[in-house]
């Protein structure tokens, strides 16, 4: 049945049962985690909610579709990456991540066609150095808009739309120490994502 234009503007509803079973709202069928994968590929966004209780599993679902890809065979994560990635929960920086790892991926999103025809004609290292480059633009520009959290030099306090998300979750402001220190360590996970890049 096909969707009127108010339908296309919303994420289609899943439900997922007790017996694990997914059920689309939308066509009134069963699917499966490759469904939704491929949902997921052609843009198609959707929402999961446990049927019982309503709570929402999309987090966990996606999480499970990543899993079932790598275990195929069709791996995106190296070792390095989800051994770090690990490390990073219940770290100070574990608030900043998800913004990095969203703006990176969004980034190389946006120029995935530059990426292609890039690809298409360079081989073997020159390709990673390609690459490195646009991660080097990208934590640059990342850098940059971190700047627009921190408190201004002239001490006048005027806060940035979204600074909330930056601040610690004592509620007070970061002080110089604070941003040097989260500098340093964006800048070693900068170092180790060039490393991985290389290997």
């Amino acid at each position: 049945m096909a969707r009127d234009a108010d339908q296309e503007g919303r994420p289609v509803i899943i439900k997922k049962y007790a017996n694990r079973r997914l059920y689309n709202t939308d066509t009134s069928t069963y699917v499966t985690l490759e469904d939704l994968a491929e949902m997921v590929r052609v843009e198609r966004d959707f929402v999961v909610y446990d049927a019982k209780t309503g709570e929402d599993l999309t987090r966990t679902v996606l999480t499970q579709i990543i899993v079932e890809q790598e275990s195929r065979g069709t791996s995106l994560l190296p070792v390095g990456f989800l051994r770090q990635l690990i490390r990073f929960y219940g770290d100070s920086m574990q608030n900043i991540v998800p913004s990095y790892l969203e703006f990176s991926l969004d980034s190389l999103t946006k120029q995935q066609d530059q990426y292609r025809r890039r690809f298409a004609n360079v081989f073997g290292t020159s390709a990673f150095d390609a690459m490195q480059e646009q991660v080097q633009k990208n934590f640059a520009t990342f850098e940059r808009a971190l700047g627009m959290f921190t408190p201004s030099s002239s001490g006048d306090g005027v806060a940035t739309q979204g600074a909330d998300e930056a601040k610690p979750t004592s509620g007070a402001k970061p002080s110089g120490d604070d941003i040097d220190t989260l500098k340093a360590e964006m800048l070693a996970m900068q170092q180790r994502l060039e490393r991985l890049s290389r290997n």
